[in-house]
């Protein structure tokens, strides 16, 4: 069976809701992966920075192994064995007084504004039903009603609203526009740190650190998503530290399993999360011991194989030699650590086609916000394979 039956089978009983690349994979290990005719790639997307520890990484999933074979789920009706160790060993890591596990990141952003809206009617005293919480124009949160409901990107939006009330839309990277925002009853400014779907757009130097002082100014809960940034990605455990700020809120998910299971968690100060009593949120299969597993041992390997480390020299690595090569197409190379994009100009005809160049030469990537080339290893990659990707990358971008 070749590429083209699968796809066709996917065309004929799959929901068109996604526009992949034309490869079929069947097989992964570490910065590679092997289609179903033996094709071998270099994967430069990581599932969207699902799988910093690299594909198949042999202690998480003997992690996932073991806990299965002993149990799979009790939901929250009881404890497990795992959870506890579980809740320890994320806040240890991350400096945060509690969490809550969850499953996808949508569900994690959903579970932190509901936290949120209860803190600012709970303990901030905003009239019920009227808090406020600020986002960023370019956002990318997850395809909930309420997350895409504020979206600035249409293609999220059109066609599914009508929409949940109680967000007002900021330009990223503008203090100013945030200080301008406040009213009385804003509860919350969620932000990413870095806008990864949003096309690796970092925002100017200082701007985190000026948004905490405005939310500890006006008494108003910082929430930092995460999902794509954290865990080693961009050099750092959490983005945050690079501008030294602790988020009262910060939602993590996508490598916090290293992609073996969905596993997703909000983190926080005692006081937003502590506004939660019995009854008030749950997940089925949130904090479920196969789920804890697999996380605390995903976890371990960042720590132990010092990812985080290598994603900071690699990615200044990697950075630096993308910005030496020449090419009429370029515009701008940005990002941190291992999280990367080269933003083409629009002559040069849109991104996704120097992606299927690169597919043909054996590179994974894939574009973003129309002009912008993604690239983002799994964090365990080295510098000879980086130059190898380099040359198949340098030759595609001098195409005219």
């Amino acid at each position: 069976m070749n590429t083209q039956y699968f796809i066709d089978l996917e065309n004929q009983f799959g929901a068109r809701n996604y526009l992949p690349l034309d490869v079929v994979i069947t097989r992964g290990k570490g910065i590679w992966l092997w289609d179903v005719e033996g094709n071998k790639f270099m994967d430069c997307l990581s599932a969207y920075s699902a799988v910093n520890q690299g594909h198949c990484h042999p202690k998480i999933m003997q992690a996932l192994v073991d806990q299965a074979a002993k149990l799979a789920l009790t939901s929250r009706a009881f404890r497990n064995e795992q959870l506890g160790h579980f809740y320890e060993e994320l806040c240890e890591l991350t400096h945060s007084h509690m969490a809550l596990p969850m499953n996808s990141g949508a569900e994690a952003v959903e579970t932190m504004i509901k936290a949120v809206r209860k803190w600012g009617y709970k303990i901030k005293g905003v009239p019920r039903d009227k808090a406020e919480i600020i986002v960023c124009e370019n956002n990318f949160h997850g395809r909930t009603i309420t997350l895409v409901g504020f979206s600035s990107e249409g293609s999220y939006r059109n066609g599914f609203g009508p929409f949940t009330p109680g967000f007002k839309i900021v330009p990223f990277g503008d203090v100013e526009a945030l200080k301008k925002s406040i009213t009385p009853n804003t509860v919350g400014f969620l932000v990413e740190p870095i806008q990864g779907e949003g096309g690796v757009v970092i925002p100017p130097a200082g701007y985190l650190k000026q948004a905490r002082e405005l939310c500890d100014r006006h008494n108003i809960v910082l929430m930092l998503d995460e999902i794509q940034t954290g865990l080693g990605r961009t050099g750092k455990l959490l983005a945050g530290e690079h501008e030294g700020i602790e988020a009262d809120v910060t939602v993590i998910g996508k490598a916090l399993s290293g992609g073996f299971y969905p596993v997703s968690a909000v983190l926080s100060n005692r006081e937003v999360l502590g506004t939660f009593t019995p009854g008030d949120h749950g997940s089925t299969f949130g904090g479920n011991p196969i789920a804890c597993a697999v996380a605390r041992q995903a976890l371990k390997v960042i720590v132990e194989e010092h990812m985080v480390e290598n994603a900071a020299a690699m990615g200044e690595y990697f950075m630096g030699q993308l910005k030496k090569i020449e090419s009429p197409w370029i515009r701008e190379v940005r990002g941190k650590g291992l999280m990367i994009g080269v933003e083409l100009i629009p002559e040069a005809g849109g991104a996704r086609h120097y992606c299927e160049r690169l597919l043909e030469k054996g590179l994974l990537c894939k574009e973003t916000h129309e002009n912008v080339i993604r690239f983002a290893p799994p964090l365990v990659i080295q510098r000879d394979e980086i130059d190898w990707a380099l040359e198949r990358i340098e030759s595609v971008l001098k195409e005219r």
